[in-house]
């Protein structure tokens, strides 16, 4: 199962950064183990366990029976309750042995499938920790958005930023955004809604619109959002999009008047693939994107919703996810 597969089903992913991914539960005999650098590790405790500490015994045992030299990625999974506990343990545990982990390349913050919680449920915390203590971190993922922060950072290698969550703190936003990751050429923010700690709105975006600080850009996600309409609508003028070549607006409310704004904007035929899926489009708006870009080789992906009638007959829009 891919991670952008895994978002949707109740299973994870198989794979991370291009590595088959092993859970280590400390069973195995250590001449049955992979190579540290083969495969992405799998750390997890249960949830019952509702003691964060359990995650940095089982990484401690990881530590004293893989090596750990030559590991180049982690996936952090659960760490006891992750509602009753936020991801600074684990993360406080990883970054306090950062200089044996001298090839580390990625990070994924919170692996845990819907069927384990809630993506609202998982509380995360200052994932910049990461980035400060590994500075040949070339790839970050986190899930959950929950008491999520990201404060202004400057890191020379990341080349991947992927947060997936129902939704992403404004102030989030704004750290990325005033951030300096010159390498930085994936950034993925599912921006979801108010009610899960989506309070983003178009002004905070403006760091990220502008790319000052992100120069070698060039697939952008502004996705899963609530204000879709108004997203788009900033893309419209963006400084950013020009240098882009994938650009996904998919899993939120986008309609019509955000789709207007954006194919009388700055022109987006450049691009190599548009990502429109779980949209709220008109038809006629759906095909109009379609014969303006098309033409010009841009893989334009649309997928429409049908919007949601709680029976009082007022229409309602909904993200892909949010809770």
């Amino acid at each position: 199962m891919t991670l952008d597969e895994y978002e949707h089903f109740d299973d994870h992913p198989s794979e991370f950064h291009g590595l088959e991914v092993w859970n280590f539960d400390g069973t195995d005999a250590v001449e049955d183990l992979p190579a540290p650098g083969d495969v992405a590790w799998y750390l997890a405790v249960d949830w019952v366990e509702d003691d964060a500490s359990s995650w940095t015994k089982r990484f401690q045992l990881f530590l004293d029976t893989v090596g750990p030299t030559g590991v180049r990625a982690l996936v952090i999974g659960q760490w006891g309750a992750p509602y009753a506990h936020d991801s600074s343990e684990p993360i406080d545990a990883i970054t306090a042995v950062a200089a044996r982990l001298p090839e580390l390349e990625a990070v994924f913050v919170g692996d845990i499938s819907p069927e384990e919680a809630e993506i609202s449920w998982i509380e995360q915390s200052d994932v910049t920790k990461l980035l400060t203590a590994f500075p040949q971190l070339t790839e970050l993922r986190v899930r959950g958005g929950t008491k999520l922060e990201f404060p202004p950072v400057t890191h020379e290698r990341l080349r991947s930023l992927v947060i997936v969550a129902g939704g992403i703190p404004r102030q989030v936003v704004r750290g990325i955004g005033d951030s300096q990751l010159p390498a930085l050429e994936r950034l993925d923010l599912w921006l979801g809604v108010s009610e899960y700690s989506g309070d983003t709105e178009p002004s905070d975006l403006e760091g990220v619109l502008a790319g000052k600080g992100l120069p070698a850009l060039k697939h952008l996600a502004l996705c899963n959002s609530e204000i879709q309409d108004e997203v788009a609508a900033a893309l419209a003028t963006a400084p950013v999009v020009a240098q882009l070549d994938t650009l996904d607006i998919s899993k939120g409310t986008l309609g019509d008047d955000g789709a207007t704004a954006l194919v009388q904007g700055q022109p987006l035929t450049h691009l190599t693939k548009l990502d429109l899926d779980h949209n709220f489009l008109s038809e006629a708006m759906e095909q109009r994107l379609i014969d303006t870009l098309s033409p010009h080789g841009v893989e334009v992906m649309p997928g429409r919703e049908d919007e949601d009638d709680f029976g009082d007959g007022e229409l309602f829009r909904f993200t892909a996810v949010a809770e």
